[in-house]
């Protein structure tokens, strides 16, 4: 088996909230391999972006990693420097945000926010740095170019923004790349056209992808493996193949359930009852236990395991002993 890129290691986040910390992240171990794309999938709340931020070491200011460790690569980056950081962020790991016309700068010219991660990672001239900016416009799928080297990113669509993010994050060839809901606010067309552009970016340069995303029918689209998150938990981690054909957790089942479908046309659609907790809010239980219509006196006492079900599928639930049969 090939060496993991990004080692998560029992990874708890906490918020400072008046004189008390809050878990916001909780027991997160996972791993992510070359040329792997790994989904993270849930409601808003549910840890996603949070962990990716983490793995980034771009923590809000009230957050700070209170256990675990994050390795990429070969180092431990849990407790790095802004300045260690920014030898890594753009080089071995980037990150492709949810929109782009927040991340991108509306004072500079995207040629030059392209060329920039270039000019601070390499020792190139700035004559080169354009040709390699240009180069990497044209590869995400940008036309005129030479033209849009010098427009602002008010000037461009949605799509064309998030082309010019993709191209920030892979100018210079990242082992790993973080996806942050990147289809999120652009139309069916544009996104499929961003998804493909993603598919084709890991399958000719390697780089491996966390998606993270919502949507279990865009992860379903690109990715190879995924994990369910809620309330800070991992609750369930498996192949997307084996994940959607036989899912194990009630919140997964309900997501699937959620799901529109053409054969219920004209049937309202499944919603889960109740609403992701605020970390102020979170009980000592199961996290899903006040959504769940199989929770049991057990769920409300303590919080399962994250335990294997078969070789390749992990799941945290009550309803499962260790070896995956049903209680």
């Amino acid at each position: 088996m090939e060496p993991a890129l990004l080692a998560m290691q029992d990874i708890e986040v906490a918020f400072s909230v008046g004189k008390k910390d809050y878990p916001a992240l909780q027991g997160i171990s996972f791993e992510v391999r070359e040329k792997e794309v790994l989904g993270i999938v849930g409601e808003s709340g549910c840890g996603k972006s949070l962990t990716s931020l983490s793995v980034m070491g771009l923590l809000p200011g009230a957050a700070k990693i209170s256990k675990g460790k994050i390795v990429l690569g070969d180092s431990d980056v849990t407790n790095l420097t802004a300045e260690a950081w920014c030898k890594i962020r753009g080089k071995q790991i980037s990150m492709i945000f949810q929109d782009p016309m927040t991340a991108l700068n509306p004072l500079v010219p995207i040629g030059r926010q392209i060329e920039e991660t270039v000019l601070i990672h390499s020792a190139i001239s700035k004559k080169e740095a354009k040709q390699r900016a240009l180069e990497m416009m044209t590869k995400v799928g940008l036309s005129r170019v030479e033209q849009l080297y010098h427009e602002y990113p008010h000037q461009l669509s949605g799509g064309m923004r998030q082309r010019v993010m993709i191209a920030m994050a892979l100018i210079c060839e990242p082992q790993l790349l973080i996806a942050d809901e990147p289809t999120t606010a652009l139309d069916v067309t544009i996104q499929a056209q961003i998804l493909d552009l993603l598919r084709q970016m890991n399958q000719e340069t390697g780089t491996a992808i966390i998606f993270i995303s919502h949507d279990l029918g865009v992860i379903r689209e690109v990715c190879d493996r995924v994990i369910v998150m809620y309330a800070g938990y991992i609750v369930e981690d498996a192949p997307v193949a084996e994940l959607l054909e036989a899912p194990k957790h009630p919140y997964t089942l309900g997501l699937l359930q959620s799901i529109p479908d053409i054969e219920k046309r004209g049937q309202p659609l499944y919603t889960i009852s109740g609403r992701v907790p605020a970390i102020t809010e979170r009980s000592t239980g199961c996290p899903f236990v006040g959504r769940c219509s199989s929770a049991s006196p057990t769920c409300e006492r303590s919080v399962p395991d994250l335990a294997p079900v078969s070789d390749t599928h992990r799941v945290r639930c009550h309803l499962y002993s260790e070896v995956g049969e049903v209680i």
